[in-house]
């Protein structure tokens, strides 16, 4: 009976696994992972380290939700975005980009890893502009490029630890901190936190220069309310954007007035985020490889 369950149940799987892969990763997907996982040469970062753990979990998807939100709050951080980034025109465009630059630097060969860098840093170096607040900003300003960094960062391993089993101890969430910060560094970030305590600190003193800007409202409606998804999708991505906010810092959700009520999120939305993490985790998982990606 198992093994009539296993041929029945494995070929959805697969379907499904696929189906997700190529939404996150594009049509040029399974060539670039092949590049990444299968070109020969050193790497920044170990097996089993703590950012390849972190990367490859299936509670990627909520805490790059809820880091897109975070994000909206610098004004100088979210006008660059609204301005350049086309996330509306192509949203799975940047998607497929943004994924595809996260497993370059974290899995690629050392000099992949340097090159996505250079290519990302020689966008940034075009973008520029002012706010509506009259406020000059440049996408490389190494400023800026902490806040998207840090944000980033914290929202990911907040996803990880509570989402994802086993959780990294305190020592591995340094460990993350630390290894992330080598690609800021590549990114133009001057000196990424390398702790979690220093990523704390690092997130409490952008606070002062945070507030939700209307393009940050409207940006938050989008991928909350109107994302570009089939209708069969549109319940496991409620129960990934309840979570992403859920995981905001209390003060960020009352910025963009996104509602927070902890009987809910600990009895449903907590329950739900689970569930649809570890159906991507049991979707996207390579036998060959041990990880999901």
């Amino acid at each position: 009976m198992a093994v009539v369950a296993a041929r029945v149940v494995e070929p959805l799987r697969l379907r499904a696994g696929k189906a997700l892969f190529a939404r996150v990763a594009g049509p040029e997907g399974p060539r670039n992972r092949e590049a990444i996982h299968g070109t020969p040469g050193p790497r920044w970062f170990p097996e089993d380290s703590p950012i390849r753990r972190v990367h490859a979990d299936g509670a990627m998807f909520v805490g790059g939700l809820s880091a897109l939100l975070l994000q909206t709050l610098h004004p100088s951080a979210m006008a660059a975005v609204a301005a350049h980034s086309g996330y509306r025109g192509d949203p799975w465009g940047r998607l497929h980009r943004t994924s595809t630059f996260l497993a370059t630097t974290t899995y690629g060969t050392a000099d992949s890893a340097q090159a996505a860098c250079d290519r990302l840093n020689a966008v940034h170096a075009r973008i520029r502009g002012i706010t509506d607040a009259g406020v000059a900003y440049r996408a490389s300003d190494p400023h800026l490029l902490e806040w998207v960094h840090i944000a980033e960062v914290d929202s990911f391993l907040r996803a990880h630890q509570r989402f994802a089993t086993p959780r990294l101890t305190r020592t591995e969430c340094d460990g993350y901190v630390a290894q992330t910060g080598r690609v800021a560094e590549a990114l133009g970030v001057a000196e990424p936190p390398r702790t979690v305590a220093e990523l704390r600190e690092r997130l409490t003193a952008y606070r002062p220069e945070l507030r939700a800007t209307p393009e940050a409202l409207d940006t938050a409606r989008y991928l909350l309310l109107r994302p570009p998804l089939p209708v069969a999708a549109l319940p496991f991505y409620a129960a990934l954007a309840s979570n992403a906010i859920a995981l905001l810092p209390r003060w960020a959700a009352a910025e963009l007035r996104l509602p927070r009520w902890e009987p809910a999120e600990r009895w449903a939305v907590r329950p739900g985020g689970r569930l649809v993490t570890g159906l991507i985790r049991w979707a996207m998982h390579d036998p060959g490889r041990g990880v999901s990606r």
